[in-house]
C-alpha cells in the first residue's frame, strides 16, 4: 500500500485555474506501520492581492501573508510530501487538486496525476448521505416522502420539512428576512442571479467569458472591451446582468452592500 496524504488548501478565491494558494496543510498517513505524520501547515504569499471577499471567508488577509513565501519557495518541500503518495481530502477532486496543480503547473513543477488514486470524503458523504427533499423528509419528519415528484406531493413534503426545521433549531430566524439571509448565504459571493459577475475587492468582476476575473470597472474603461459589453446588451443574459453592465457604461459601479449584522 501507498501512503495517503491529506490536504486542504486555502485560496485568493474559488477558480481552480486562476486563484492563488494562501495557506496549505498537508497529513501524511503511513501503511506500514500505520501511522500519521505530524501536519505540515505553510501560509504563502499569493503574489496577488486577497480579495475581501476570500479573507471574510478564511480569515487571512494581505497583511497575514506578506512576509510569507512563495509558493515557487515552497514546492519542493511541498512535493517531498506528496511524492509516492495517493491522495485525500474533502472536494479535493473538484478544486484543491486542481488549484495545487495549477501552481505547480506555474513553476514548472507539475505533479503527475495520472497513476494517483483519489479518496474524495466530500463524494463519500454525499453519497451515503443524499441531501434531497425524500431526505429530509426522513430526517425532519420521520417518515418516507409518498408521491416524490410530483408537485403537489413535493409542496406539500416541503413545508412540512420547513416546520421540522423551524422546530429543531432554536436560533433559525422566523422572520422571512432572516430566513431569506441565511437561504441565500451561498449566492452572497455573486452579483446577480445568473452567477455572471462576482464581488471582489466589493466590486464587480466577470464570472464567465473571455473577460474572466476583470474587474467590471476596468472593462467599461476600456475601449476595446466596451465592444463586448454592448454585446452582452443585445444577448440573452439575464436583467439584472444588463443592468449591471448598463451602469459600468454610464460610470456607476455597483458597490457590494455591507453584510448583515
Amino acid at each position: 500500500m501507498r501512503p495517503v496524504v491529506f490536504f486542504d488548501t486555502e485560496t485568493t478565491g474559488t477558480d481552480p485555474l486562476s486563484d492563488r494558494i494562501v495557506e496549505i496543510s498537508i497529513v501524511r498517513v503511513m501503511p506500514h506501520p500505520i501511522g500519521v505524520e505530524e501536519p505540515r501547515t505553510w501560509r504563502v504569499n499569493p503574489g496577488v492581492r486577497i480579495p475581501v471577499e476570500a479573507s471574510e471567508i478564511h480569515g487571512i488577509y494581505n497583511e497575514d501573508v506578506a512576509d510569507k513565501p512563495t509558493f515557487a519557495r515552497l514546492a519542493d518541500e511541498i512535493l517531498e510530501l506528496f511524492d509516492g503518495a495517493d491522495l485525500a481530502g474533502f472536494n479535493v477532486s473538484r478544486f484543491d487538486i486542481r488549484v495545487l496543480q495549477a501552481e505547480l503547473l506555474r513553476v514548472r513543477k507539475p505533479l503527475e496525476l495520472s497513476a494517483l488514486r483519489v479518496v474524495d470524503t466530500q463524494v463519500i458523504f454525499h453519497r451515503r448521505e443524499p441531501r434531497n427533499l425524500a431526505a429530509a423528509v426522513r430526517f425532519y419528519c420521520g417518515k418516507p416522502l409518498e408521491g416524490a415528484h410530483g408537485a403537489e406531493a413535493d409542496t406539500i413534503a416541503t413545508l412540512e420539512v420547513f416546520a421540522g426545521q423551524l422546530a429543531r433549531y432554536d436560533d433559525l430566524a422566523v422572520d422571512v428576512d432572516g430566513l431569506h439571509a441565511v437561504s441565500n448565504s451561498i449566492n452572497q459571493a455573486f452579483v446577480d442571479v445568473g452567477r455572471r459577475f462576482a464581488w471582489r475587492d466589493n466590486e464587480p468582476v466577470f464570472n464567465f467569458g473571455k473577460l474572466k476575473g476583470t474587474p467590471l470597472r476596468e472593462a467599461a474603461g476600456d475601449p476595446d472591451a466596451r465592444s463586448y459589453l454592448n454585446w452582452i446588451l443585445q444577448g440573452n443574459f439575464e436583467e439584472d446582468a444588463k443592468a449591471l453592465v448598463r451602469d459600468a457604461l454610464a460610470g456607476q459601479i455597483r458597490r457590494r452592500p455591507p453584510r448583515p449584522a
